[in-house]
């Protein structure tokens, strides 16, 4: 439920403090400072603020710099965009900006900052009508001339005006608020969106909002079903190639491989453990876990097989990710769980034994990321409940073989070899690779039985030299 209360809960002790005085320190000096945005909408929302964005009418830019200098610690490192950051708290001032298009993509604006301009044409600038609310702290005056408290009351989410189009990376904000805050996009801003090109946004920024989904999320199936829906999908190709490839209804009720990914992501959402390094890694992996399927997908007597499309799903996964980041250690965390994402599974209904699950925990490097994967992929499937035996099963195992949340790692090491009185050279890798093996088939279990099978192992070699 939306809160419309005479004074929304912006802030509290510290923070809320420090906006009261720095709020009538501009109001003492002929302006006034009104909250605007996120703050906002989240104080509607009853999510408490971690950070706020003020904007400052009727003062001129050189003014304001010297009447909040008077009493804070300033940082102008944002000036040439209007911006003043308050040092030690999370406070960030700024005026009205008209912005110019003067070049392609999300930076190529020219910005000049107008303290005259009326409440009206400012909020007409934003993005959405949700981030377009205004509200003055000194009284409690809430300002919302595109109706964004009555579009958060009814989940919608719209664009403020034609002003929108100026931006491309607002097409993929959009699918993050969508996502984060369950929203349904707007017929018109969803026709709006179909018109706009990505004119050479940056990765990282894209990135960003990738991130925003993956981490906070609350119904990622939102913002990937905006994106299909407005046509940016095709940005996106290893993406967009899910939709319409088939599966097998016995296996699949829930539709094509996108329509199943797209609930797996709602699955993942539900269940993601807090850590932000570890629900990136998970998320991507549950993002394109089924990457392959549209370059493996077969139908043969009336039946469809995607043999192979675990392996296949590498190229797709590292082409997708590459748009996105330059993180080549993402992708080599990622794609382990993409080619693996059936071996829970698997291994549970074969009843494998420590060998395979430490074979399985060098592979992917974290059980527990692979189990949270295939539990995705699982029961993002149709009508199969809320359980997952084989994942239950293969955490209960690996922890008890220590390698739950860690790849099984080598007891014997060069220094080992070199103790046995061998002489460093290129002898040594075959040989560790062979103690390790020996390690994961459960030959050994401790460093010393360890130098006992390499011994042996350095003596039967010598045998056949």
């Amino acid at each position: 439920m939306v809160q419309r209360p005479h004074q929304l809960p912006i802030g509290s002790g510290r923070l809320r403090a420090a906006l009261d005085r720095l709020c009538r320190l501009v109001a003492d000096a002929g302006g006034r400072a009104l909250v605007v945005g996120g703050s906002v909408r989240d104080a509607a929302l009853g999510i408490p603020a971690k950070d706020v964005d003020l904007e400052v009418y009727g003062i001129e830019p050189e003014r304001l710099e010297q009447v909040l200098a008077s009493r804070f610690a300033i940082d102008l490192v944002g000036r040439s965009f209007g911006v003043i950051k308050v040092k030690g708290l999370p406070i960030d001032v700024a005026m009205p900006r008209r912005e110019s298009k003067s070049g392609l993509g999300h930076k190529g604006f020219k910005v000049l900052s107008d303290p005259w301009m009326s409440t009206e044409e400012a909020q007409s600038r934003r993005d959405f009508t949700i981030n377009a609310v205004y509200m003055d702290p000194l009284t409690g005056e809430l300002i919302d001339h595109f109706g964004g408290l009555d579009d958060l009351e009814v989940g919608v989410l719209r664009h403020t005006s034609d002003k929108f189009r100026e931006d491309p990376l607002r097409v993929l904000r959009g699918m993050q608020f969508a996502a984060r805050f369950d929203l349904t996009v707007a017929p018109e801003t969803v026709a709006l969106c179909r018109s706009i090109e990505p004119e050479g946004l940056p990765s990282e920024r894209m990135f960003e909002e990738w991130r925003k989904l993956l981490v906070a999320g609350v119904r990622p199936s939102r913002g990937l079903d905006f994106l299909a829906s407005c046509g940016w999908v095709r940005f996106f190709p290893e993406l967009e190639a899910m939709i319409g490839c088939e599966q097998d209804e016995s296996w699949h009720p829930e539709g094509d491989v996108w329509s199943h990914t797209v609930r797996c992501m709602d699955v993942f959402a539900n269940e993601r453990v807090g850590d932000e390094t570890e629900d990136l890694i998970v998320g991507f992996a549950v993002l394109c876990h089924d990457l392959g399927k549209p370059a493996t997908t077969t139908r043969e007597d009336g039946k469809i097989r995607s043999l192979g499309h675990e392996q296949a799903g590498e190229a797709p996964t590292r082409s997708f990710l590459a748009r996105l980041t330059n993180q080549r250690d993402l992708a080599d965390q990622v794609v382990p769980l993409v080619i693996a994402h059936l071996q829970p599974t698997l291994l549970f209904k074969a009843g494998a034994g420590a060998a395979a699950i430490r074979r399985l925990a060098k592979k992917v490097g974290r059980i527990d990321r692979l189990v949270r994967v295939a539990r995705a992929d699982q029961l993002g499937r149709a009508e199969t409940g809320d359980s997952y035996p084989a994942g239950d099963w293969l955490l209960e195992r690996a922890e008890a073989l220590a390698v739950k949340d860690m790849a099984p790692q080598p007891l014997i090491q060069g220094r080992h070899l070199l103790e046995l009185g061998l002489e460093p050279g290129p002898h040594f890798r075959p040989l560790l690779d062979a103690c390790f093996e020996a390690q994961i088939a459960g030959r050994f279990d401790s460093v010393e039985d360890g130098k006992v099978f390499a011994s042996e192992l350095i003596e039967t070699r010598r045998d056949h030299e």
